[in-house]
């Protein structure tokens, strides 16, 4: 968890590669870009399969979830990915919003973000960033 520039993306996609060389499923994804896999999925017939395809990776990192709004269907599709998973591997999740603001995220359903809360905080180890952009902070400091 933290704000824009403080290397939450780079650190996932490293843990995903460092998967990758010991010889583990894993896969990188944005949460808009998995909804839109999904939604996808459903409209042709196949939600099904492409659940258990993400049941089946080792380790799933879902970079920036509350970046945007999910509507009610995309915030389904994300519980049902989350649920699945719940307790039969790991997933890794970028964003930029605390815990206690995840209702925006999920279409602003308190009962859907209660229980993705209660999957995904259940055996986590929640790291907290903080500090200056480091894309800012180097723009900052050339002499333009």
């Amino acid at each position: 968890i933290g704000t824009v520039g403080l290397g939450k993306t780079h650190l996932a996609a490293a843990l995903c590669q460092r998967a990758c060389e010991q010889r583990k499923h894993a896969r990188f994804i944005t949460a808009a870009e998995l909804i839109n896999e999904l939604e996808a999925a459903r409209s042709g017939g196949y939600l099904g399969h492409a659940l258990k395809r993400y049941r089946r990776v080792d380790l799933l990192a879902i970079d920036e979830l509350g970046y945007r709004p999910v509507d009610k269907r995309g915030a389904e599709l994300l519980f049902q990915v989350l649920s699945g998973r719940y307790e039969r591997a790991s997933t890794i999740i970028t964003t930029n919003r605390a815990y206690k603001d995840w209702t925006g995220t999920f279409a602003n359903d308190a009962a859907m973000t209660a229980a993705v809360l209660d999957r995904v905080i259940h055996h986590c180890h929640t790291i907290k960033i903080t500090g200056k952009s480091r894309r800012q902070h180097e723009t900052l400091d050339q002499d333009i």
